[in-house]
């Protein structure tokens, strides 16, 4: 109970003082599992708006286009500034279209993983509490949790055990 304030991350704290609380497993695994998903939904928020920025980046580049096209037509009886005037009118269309997909989507995608690598961490913090709360042999506690390590992972902590 002492070593509860030591804990830097709040979700660890969370679950450990539900554990040293002595509250039932299954109470206690609803407890986190509820906490643990309302932190996803607003850690994944950051990376729905960006998506929504990245659908429209390309339309707002298809007006710009026809904003200058609108301005090009103005030139009509000048036809040596047509050429010049189109080509600055789709710059606009490839602004966009870059922003969505060389910007906005691929940031939308290192939030997203970020989120899922948080709600992973506490899927593991869930477990190894519930795991406590069980009584369940150590070894079994460290064999449960080593599941959640990717398969490359895994390998090189054992060999850094061994």
């Amino acid at each position: 109970e002492d070593e509860l304030n030591a804990a830097s991350d709040p979700f660890l704290r969370a679950a450990l003082g539900l554990v040293v609380d002595g509250t039932n497993p299954k109470v206690c695994r609803q407890i986190l599992e509820i906490e643990s998903n309302a932190l996803r939904e607003a850690a994944e928020q950051p990376a729905e708006v960006l998506e929504t920025a990245a659908g429209f980046a390309p339309t707002l580049g298809i007006l710009g286009a026809v904003l200058g096209l609108i301005h090009v037509m103005d030139n009509l009886t000048e036809p040596s500034r047509l050429g010049a005037g189109i080509a600055v009118a789709f710059v606009a269309t490839v602004y966009g279209v870059g922003v969505a997909n060389m910007l906005l989507l691929p940031l939308a995608t290192k939030l997203r993983g970020l989120a899922h690598h948080e709600a992973t961490s506490r899927e593991v913090v869930i477990e190894g509490a519930v795991a406590l709360q069980e009584g369940l042999n150590p070894r079994l506690v460290d064999q449960k949790l080593r599941g959640f390590l990717a398969p490359g992972t895994l390998r090189r902590r054992r060999r850094s055990i061994a």
